[in-house]
């Protein structure tokens, strides 16, 4: 448990003794601590499931432990954005029934990213995104998508990024304005965009953007696309199973909402299946698989009208 994470969400609630009364071993991660050692000594324990109360970037080093063991994990909400948690269906203004995973629960298996050896749970973005979340303001600023705070980025001067990528159609691309590489895509439709349909298709989700070089025309097209990258003339999105990046150095990156620098170039992979996830009875479907799930069964009831 990080109990800094969500701005100290789990002291808020009493995660820590909410816990103990179901007879879950708690260890708080302190300042300094190594995460990855903390659940790899749990494991070497014997513990037949770890659960991590904390941010995305928590949640992705726990997870590689957990997957790494063939251990199942629980996901507690108790960070800020908690992305994961919501592709999964939780209620993430329900932190304590989160807790019902660890008794009666079904069990799933999905896909981990990874890149240069490290898991990533939601997405690695390159380019503005990254400056956005090595940015100070970023922990207060809730952006939930790449594209709505970049029109005020774009000021006079403002340049792509030395980022050297294949594109789908086996075009060589060199630089970029924004590059993003999922677990798994996100939705197409505007009400599904900040949502995975599902965590276990084996593939990853690309998409770059390479914006005008005129400023003024780029923020006039980003306004117009309204945060819709489809729509935005200069996007392109994929779902390949291997991805690779380039640089002439180091490259800034924003990982599951931690901002680090990894040396180039980046190779990204899928673990189809890696992990298993608890989840309790009542877990909700992910926001995105909802229409999706909707329309599939509405084309089921058509077919058996039609074969009557």
């Amino acid at each position: 448990m990080n109990p800094r994470s969500g701005g100290g969400k789990a002291d808020r609630l009493g995660l820590v003794n909410e816990c103990r009364a179901r007879g879950i071993e708690v260890l708080i991660l302190e300042p300094g601590q190594d995460l990855t050692g903390l659940a790899e000594a749990a494991v070497a324990s014997g513990a037949d499931v770890l659960g991590m109360a904390g941010g995305d970037g928590s949640l992705g080093l726990v997870a590689d432990v957990a997957a790494r063991h063939g251990v199942p994990m629980v996901v507690v909400p108790a960070g800020t954005f908690n992305h994961l948690a919501m592709d999964l269906g939780l209620d993430r203004g329900n932190v304590l029934g989160a807790l019902d995973a660890f008794g009666v629960a079904v069990e799933r298996r999905i896909d981990l990213g990874q890149v240069n050896g490290r898991v990533f749970v939601n997405n690695v973005s390159l380019g503005l995104y990254a400056q956005i979340v090595r940015s100070p303001e970023y922990r207060n600023a809730k952006v939930d998508t790449t594209l709505s705070m970049l029109p005020s980025m774009l000021g006079p001067g403002s340049q792509p990024f030395d980022l050297r990528f294949t594109g789908p159609a086996g075009e060589e691309y060199t630089r970029a304005h924004v590059l993003q590489v999922s677990n798994n895509p996100y939705g197409r439709t505007p009400s599904t965009l900040a949502n995975r349909p599902r965590l276990d298709g084996g593939h990853l989700g690309v998409m770059a953007l390479k914006l005008p070089d005129d400023p003024a025309e780029a923020r006039r097209q980003l306004a117009a696309a309204s945060g819709h990258p489809d729509t935005f003339p200069g996007s392109v999105a994929w779902e390949p199973s291997t991805f690779e990046v380039d640089s002439g150095g180091p490259i800034d990156v924003g990982m599951d909402g931690e901002a680090i620098r990894m040396a180039a170039p980046l190779r990204f992979t899928i673990r189809p299946g890696a992990l298993r996830i608890r989840l309790a009875r009542e877990t909700l479907l992910s926001p995105a698989a909802r229409p999706l799930r909707a329309r599939s069964a509405l084309r089921d009831l058509l077919r058996c009208g039609l074969g009557r």
